[in-house]
């Protein structure tokens, strides 16, 4: 196949999955909007951000899913989540699977652009591995909340529950039909926690990781490797996304902890063991999950910023999670510390990383600030002097990180604001890389003929 003809399935495959993300959401939006849906009337502006905040997997909302839809609502609510976690290029391969039929070169192509594989040979296998492995960790999930919410709700409500928290929760959307205070109420609940956090970092640290470390894994069980299963083995993208997930979190939950410990309205009023759970699961969800356990608008000033930063960075790659990624602000870091050093090469565990690579991460998190101060101002712009410029970050950045997490101001922003919202978590949903994909791989045609002069400007 020419590189013509597969930038033109790549083009295809960015334009496939923007509008079909587009596409999801106005039929879910009419249908959201239906009667049948609806326990109470619904103006049609709150079924359309409701469904956006769905298939983007965000959470922000401007009703409460428990006291609006009824079950064909939050059943239709469900399956918003379900296509907007897996992703609409996964959802049509999934019915190619049921279908039995075969996929052809330009669908295989399309995969492997969908999910940034390196190689197009075994592509229809790792999104046969995905949707089988998203549904077997959901059901994992949905059986150890049962053990929580069946006897408090009856075996078939607390089922039901219990699944569609795991679908939330996994595909780190952060919606649930619990009440108006999403977690609060369990969050001295260790069971509800655990399978929470465990969730949205299975889902958050990417399928790429997961199959490496399963790999790698099995790789020394056959073999018989000396010394058994070591870290080291795994591939520099699982290394660097693992510890620096793992960085991130602590990070969090020490600042969290520490800031708010004397704070009644957020954890102040907890015992030691239950700040800390509390300080972990909102280090957690801060990597675009949305659930809480305290009140988000409660917080610390300082607290708030520092959450807004997590929320920025997110989660990995070839996930479910938004934001920049763990492994971009990783590499971006590194370059830093190499300049710092006086060194010429990104390194990192032994490897170098190629300039192309960092010019890629670069552009990402220099589209992604643009989108996130461009919709911070335009709010700023539309609301009135009386609402907190802090209030308003948070809000932007939970949209533009597809995180959910609000400081109580989603539901009370003008209309005109709402649609900035959208508009984030649309653009936070495809992402900057896709935005970015548009035109990368572009050669200017004076490069292949002819090298312009070199010259230096005055920086810092």
């Amino acid at each position: 196949m020419t590189v013509k003809k597969r930038k033109s399935i790549r083009r295809n495959t960015l334009r496939i999955t923007a509008l079909g993300f587009l596409s999801v959401i106005f039929l879910g939006a009419v249908l959201l909007w239906l009667p049948v849906s609806n326990i109470k009337p619904i103006a049609f502006k709150d079924a359309l951000f409701t469904a956006v905040s769905a298939v983007c997997v965000t959470g922000l909302l401007t009703i409460v899913p428990a006291s609006q839809f009824t079950v064909f609502g939050k059943v239709v609510l469900l399956l918003l989540v379900q296509i907007g976690g897996l992703g609409v290029i996964a959802c049509a391969a999934l019915f190619f699977f049921l279908l039995r039929k075969r996929m052809e070169l330009k669908e295989r192509i399309m995969l492997q652009e969908a999910y940034g594989a390196q190689r197009l040979g075994g592509i229809v296998g790792l999104v046969r591995k995905v949707i089988i492995g998203t549904l077997m960790v959901e059901g994992g999930g949905a059986f150890l909340y049962a053990f929580r919410f069946v006897p408090e709700y009856g075996i078939l409500r607390g089922i039901c529950y219990a699944v569609f928290h795991a679908v939330s929760a996994f595909c780190n959307a952060g919606i649930d039909i619990l009440g108006d205070k999403s977690l609060a109420g369990y969050a001295g609940n260790l069971l509800v926690n655990m399978t929470t956090i465990l969730l949205i970092i299975l889902s958050g640290i990417g399928f790429t990781v997961w199959f490496d470390v399963i790999g790698s894994v099995r790789e020394t069980v056959r073999d018989r490797l000396p010394g058994g299963w070591q870290f080291k083995r795994l591939k520099l993208h699982s290394k660097l996304a693992i510890v620096t997930t793992v960085i991130l979190i602590g990070a969090g939950t020490l600042f969290v902890f520490c800031s708010e410990y004397n704070n009644p309205e957020t954890i102040g009023g907890m015992n030691a063991g239950q700040k800390l759970m509390a300080s972990l699961f909102q280090s957690v969800t801060t990597r675009t999950a949305g659930f809480y356990t305290f009140p988000q608008g409660a917080m610390y000033e300082e607290s708030k910023l520092f959450c807004a930063i997590l929320m920025f960075i997110g989660g990995s790659p070839g996930g479910t999670a938004g934001g920049v990624k763990t492994t971009t602000f990783a590499m971006l870091f590194l370059a830093c510390v190499t300049f710092v050093r006086g060194g010429n090469d990104t390194e990192c565990m032994g490897r170098k990383i190629s300039v192309a690579n960092f010019r890629t991460g670069f552009c990402v998190v220099m589209v992604a600030f643009a989108v996130f101060i461009t919709g911070t101002i335009a709010v700023l712009v539309i609301e009135p002097d009386s609402v907190a410029l802090i209030d308003v970050l948070y809000e932007t950045v939970s949209a533009v990180g597809t995180v959910g997490l609000t400081a109580d101001l989603t539901p009370k922003l003008r209309p005109a604001s709402q649609a900035v919202l959208m508009i984030l978590m649309y653009m936070g949903r495809l992402g900057p890389l896709t935005l970015v994909l548009t035109f990368a791989g572009k050669t200017h045609p004076w490069d292949r003929v002819r090298s312009l002069p070199k010259e230096q400007i005055m920086v810092g």
